[in-house]
């Protein structure tokens, strides 16, 4: 497949202010495609994230991968030799990122009516726990906060106990994720106006986005959607099925053409035509029953043997991985999901490939996550701000950098 050197955001600079999750992932998004994403930390204070997750050797093994691509400088934005040295990285930029509680970059004299009079076209992604308005804006909003807020954790779980979390942090992932969204279009825009603009983004609102229909179902249908565990509601069979092997498998047969495929791999054909199973509000009404009947066909059977014969059959289900499932299988590696890239002081470092996939300009791993801060201070104020180095160890010497 032919691919273009040029990446498909080169040109595009970013400012990334902010710690751990929601702002930062953003980046991450940006500089997978090329754009010139310049993580700022405090001199004084690193992002925890550089010691999140598991440690080898002392170094945390989220930030190689939250911070890949990125260059790391140190600036701080409290006092105001700092705030000039901000204003003029706005100048050369195109995007700022920054995941603070409202209120705070305007402390800081760096509010988004200030920088835009400074470079007219600058936009601002601003990303909280619930907005830059409204009477819940300055309160301090995780991903968690949001999560459970949004009406996800209220559905997450078994009915027969509390409510539950996901494994990963989903509200800052997914608040990311329409904050990049909102971020290029706001970009695309620009190309016609020439003015930037604020992206307000929320975690809670990014979380209920997601949330289906849960609202029209209460106040239209007077139906509160419960925790169901594996299952999905009104909706069957979808659910995990043991096999012969003990392990479980996920079955998704719930449309009627797909049903009936899963009848003829089970090797009863009959079911379909089972007023109890003929239909898609039939098979919603007698549920536990179906999954009975599936499980015991896939628990005759072990997992491998199992999911081809459903595989032939045109049935969508597949095995529950943990990394180490993930590692092995065929189609993660043809896909180039788990790349490798040269870490200082850790060697080979593994980690997710770029999502999605561009067919004439794909993104890039160049480098890992810098591995101390003010990396690229240099670099940074050097070659871009044209500092020269008696004054870039002045601004070190009193602490700016």
């Amino acid at each position: 497949m032919e691919q273009h050197e040029k990446l498909p955001l080169e040109g595009v600079r970013v400012l990334e202010l902010g710690t751990l999750l929601a702002g930062p992932f953003s980046g991450r998004l940006f500089a997978d495609f090329g754009a010139e994403v310049i993580k700022i930390e405090p001199p004084d204070k690193e992002d925890p994230m550089r010691q999140w997750g598991k440690q080898k050797d002392g170094h945390g093994l989220w930030w190689p991968i939250q911070s890949r691509n990125k260059k790391s400088v140190t600036l701080n934005l409290r006092v105001e030799k700092g705030q000039e040295v901000f204003k003029e990285l706005v100048k050369e930029s195109d995007i700022i990122i920054e995941n603070f509680r409202p209120g705070t970059m305007e402390k800081w004299n760096l509010s988004y009516e200030t920088l835009s009079e400074i470079n007219p076209g600058i936009i601002m992604v601003r990303t909280s726990g619930f907005g830059q308005t409204g009477p819940y804006k300055s309160r301090a909003g995780f991903g968690s906060v949001g999560e459970a807020m949004g009406g996800l954790r209220y559905v997450t779980g078994f009915p027969d106990r509390p409510p539950s979390r996901i494994g990963i942090s989903i509200g800052d992932t997914l608040a990311a994720l329409f904050a990049t969204i909102g971020c290029l279009t706001a970009l695309h825009e620009r190309g016609t106006s020439g003015k930037g603009q604020v992206v307000d983004t929320a975690i809670y609102e990014s979380v209920f986005s997601v949330m289906e229909s849960i609202i029209p179902d209460y106040l239209l249908a007077n139906y509160v959607r419960e925790r169901m565990g594996n299952i999905l509601p009104g909706v069957s069979p979808s659910n995990i099925y043991m096999t012969k092997t003990g392990s479980y498998i996920v079955i998704g047969a719930n449309a009627d053409g797909v049903f009936k495929r899963l009848c003829q791999a089970m090797g009863q054909p009959e079911l379909f035509e089972d007023p109890k199973y003929s239909s898609h509000h039939a098979r919603s009404d007698n549920m536990n029953e179906l999954d009975q009947r599936i499980e015991e066909w896939t628990k005759t059977l072990s997992t491998q043997e199992c999911l081809a014969i459903l595989e032939e059959c045109g049935v969508p289900s597949g095995p529950i991985y943990s990394a180490k499932e993930i590692l092995e299988d065929p189609q993660y590696k043809a896909r180039d999901m788990i790349i490798k890239a040269k870490h200082e002081e850790l060697g080979e470092f593994p980690m997710p490939g770029i999502v999605p996939k561009l067919s004439r300009t794909p993104g890039k791993v160049k480098f890992v996550g810098a591995e101390y801060m003010g990396k690229h201070n240099n670099e940074v104020y050097g070659d871009l701000l044209g500092y020269s180095e008696e004054r870039i160890a002045e601004l070190k010497e009193i602490k700016v950098i």
